[in-house]
């Protein structure tokens, strides 16, 4: 398929990039609430500081939440999209908490790029969220995405 030789030239490419994003209090709380998930490790700066932590931190579900906003800005190079939807993941570890006010980023690379037989494309992009500062990333996954090309 074209859109398929158009995505070649990413395959082993450097991984693009996001900005920066704080994770702080207010929307670990906010994801706390939405998700039911008031463990105190994320909700309780008081309790937390006592813990290994030092003090709250994001869950991970929370980190695996803002894949797809650190995806779009980090403006991975893909032809127009029509329609993208989850697949899942291959892989998928949290290997480094995310303090409570600390700054996060994507780093995507296109991995694979196969053709489906209903014409969709199912890419799969090994991603890493770094920690600023941290020696860690926060998680490391294969995600992958079922893709309709825009025409």
């Amino acid at each position: 398929m074209e859109t398929v030789e158009k995505l070649k030239h990413l395959l082993g490419a450097a991984p693009t990039v996001s900005p920066w994003v704080r994770v702080d209090q207010p929307m670990i709380d906010a994801f706390a609430d939405l998700t039911r998930d008031w463990q105190f490790i994320h909700t309780d700066p008081i309790r937390a500081a006592q813990t290994a932590f030092g003090g709250t931190i994001a869950h991970g579900f929370l980190t695996v939440a803002m894949l797809s906003h650190l995806l779009e800005t980090a403006a991975l190079p893909l032809p127009p999209v029509a329609q993208s939807v989850n697949y899942g993941f291959d892989r998928l570890r949290f290997l480094a908490p995310v303090p409570a006010g600390a700054r996060i980023r994507g780093h995507f690379a296109l991995t694979s790029a196969e053709t489906r037989a209903d014409g969709r494309v199912l890419l799969c992009l090994k991603v890493e969220v770094e920690i600023d500062g941290a020696p860690r990333p926060a998680l490391v996954a294969d995600w992958l995405s079922l893709v309709t090309f825009a025409d």
